[in-house]
């Protein structure tokens, strides 16, 4: 009821394990990539536990999708099955026919003989327990017993089991020691962190076609504090949330209407848990307070000695008061400097910053001051989206939002997580999200760049920031401007055009630089190219085409509007 009300087409908040809105955070990356490891091993078993709702099923059909194709794969769903009720249902999830009432015996052998069947027609076997904390000790027994069957280099069936914490004191049962000792990757999958929160509610928020930020930042705060970093929680927090705020016709969601959500999910829970998370959150504040304080005017602002002032029509203030070197040069000879040690007229940050009872002027040197003033410039999104817009020769409109603005413009906004190389590859000067040394938001324009040195703009001010500087303090969220092409069809995959397949393949050819083949089908070459892109791109790869990657190709390959760097280059 309440999508149009925030522009959006789909309801993003859904517990529905839709793919399009896949969300992998840097732990579902690093549990992913402990799975892969351990089916690459020659073992037999590999173990992803975690809290309910953490995403463990999530990362489990990620990696189903990334599997190869010669790999038949058995996702058994419930384990409350005896021994031979286990062996029947991996028959029937692999075809493996057999008679009626079977024996234990009849479908081991079977189960063996598919198994050997399947080595030497160069194929792979792995099979997915789901809630495994309910298989029962003689069921993991016979499961050990069924990855016996091995070469000299490798088990013919490979096991990944699934569970809830208790599934790691299950397998720490002395009758279950020798199936333990066979696990070759194990991961423990924890809650969201309420960075990852934010950047999670965002990612939905835009697959549903909204990309402007809807939550406020206190919001995230009572989200995080509320759902425990539990995706599956957070869910149900946000729909509550959008409701109340459609009927208070009310943005952005604030925290009060997260904490009245949570009222109503989690009923007497929110009770307790508000009693510990001030006091915690309130010991946090002090102690990340005292160490950012420290870390930032003894280590960070080091780093910002590689800050200068780009001169501009609205910034007149520099950081480095020397030399009258042009804006072009400025870039390297900050360099030079750091490799000499002699930084001349650029200030040096005080010995004496951890002294909190000096006054501000007094702690900060003149770098630190412009560096500050411009980060509370910047508090406001709009500034930089205004900034983004005004590269591509656009304004804002008022009464509109930056987005609508551009749309009204012939641009299109594009959101997405990623790093400085993700940045860089794609090479549009963007929006991105920041954060200050005490966690909270700024926000910025990077409008060009020289070798490992961006321009960026921060409310009035222009300033060259280096690589590590940037990395410390990016969220890992930007949004660019790009103008769409006129036509563009929904997916390209198998049984598309000849047309569409063609030009898939020579956009994937241009990206890799390389020659464009002629095709007269979808092959399995371009499918596996498509695939790599997909996942290089965090996209689902699934090898087909869909909205998501025909925006991703189209970013590549357009002409049209500012770009960081003309010539390209490595990043």
């Amino acid at each position: 009821m309440y999508k149009a009300f925030y522009g959006l087409n789909d309801n993003p908040f859904s517990i529905a394990p839709n793919p399009h809105y896949l969300f992998l955070s840097d732990r579902h990356r690093e549990a992913l990539a402990h799975l892969t490891y351990g089916l690459g091993e020659t073992g037999g078993f590999v173990l992803l536990t975690g809290e309910v709702g953490t995403g463990k099923t999530t990362v489990s059909r990620t990696l189903l999708n990334q599997l190869p194709d010669n790999t038949d794969t058995a996702f058994i769903l419930n384990p409350s099955l005896t021994e031979l009720e286990l062996l029947a249902t991996l028959c029937d999830a692999l075809n493996i026919e057999y008679g009626p009432e079977p024996s234990l015996k009849q479908l081991t052998d079977k189960i063996s003989q598919f198994l050997l069947a399947n080595h030497e027609r160069g194929r792979h076997t792995v099979m997915i327990i789901d809630e495994a904390q309910h298989l029962r000790a003689e069921v993991l027994e016979q499961l050990r017993l069924l990855t016996n069957l091995e070469t000299d280099t490798k088990k013919l069936l490979q096991v990944i089991l699934i569970g809830q914490p208790e599934l790691q004191q299950l397998l720490k049962r002395q009758e279950l020691r020798q199936l333990a000792q066979r696990i070759t990757a194990r991961y423990h999958l924890l809650p969201l962190t309420q960075q990852e929160i934010a950047l999670y509610v965002q990612h939905r928020l835009q697959v549903a076609g909204r990309h402007e930020p809807l939550f406020h930042r206190r919001a995230i705060k009572a989200l995080h504090q509320y759902s425990g970093g539990i995706p599956r929680l957070i869910n149900l927090l946000c729909e509550r949330a959008l409701m109340a705020g459609y009927a208070q016709s009310k943005v952005p969601i604030d925290a009060n209407m997260v904490r009245t959500a949570a009222t109503e999910v989690l009923g007497e829970e929110v009770k307790s848990r508000s009693l510990f998370w001030p006091t915690a959150a309130a010991a946090a504040v002090v102690f990340t307070f005292a160490g950012a304080f420290y870390l930032f005017n003894h280590t960070d602002e080091r780093g910002v000695l590689n800050l200068v002032a780009e001169p501009s029509t609205n910034s007149s203030a520099v950081l480095s008061s020397g030399a009258g070197a042009s804006s072009s040069q400025m870039p390297n000879q900050v360099a030079q400097r750091e490799r000499s040690g002699d930084w001349g007229a650029i200030p040096q940050p005080s010995d004496d910053l951890d002294s909190m009872s000096a006054p501000k002027s007094a702690q900060l040197s003149a770098s630190q001051q412009i560096l500050r003033q411009a980060i509370e410039q910047s508090r406001n999104i709009d500034s930089a989206y205004a900034s983004i817009l005004g590269l591509w020769g656009k304004s804002p409109y008022i009464g509109l939002t930056a987005c609508q603005s551009a749309q009204q413009q012939g641009l299109d906004c594009f959101q997405q997580q990623g790093n400085w190389f993700s940045l860089l590859r794609l090479n549009y000067p963007a929006v991105v999200y920041l954060q200050d040394e005490n966690q909270q938001p700024f926000y910025g324009t990077v409008v060009s760049r020289q070798g490992e040195q961006l321009l960026l703009q921060l409310g009035e001010q222009q300033l060259w920031v280096d690589r590590a500087w940037f990395t410390r303090h990016f969220s890992g969220t930007f949004e660019i401007l790009w103008q769409a092409p006129s036509y563009q069809p929904k997916e390209i995959g198998r049984g598309a055009p000849i047309a569409q397949v063609q030009w898939l393949e020579n956009a994937l050819a241009h990206i890799q630089q390389k020659s464009p083949r002629l095709v007269n089908q979808f092959d399995d070459e371009l499918e596996q190219a498509l695939r790599a892109f997909q996942r290089q791109h965090g996209l689902r790869a699934d090898a087909i085409a869909g909205s998501q990657t025909l925006v991703q190709l189209n970013l590549y390959l357009s002409d049209q509007g500012p770009r960081l760097q003309e010539s390209g280059g490595r990043y």
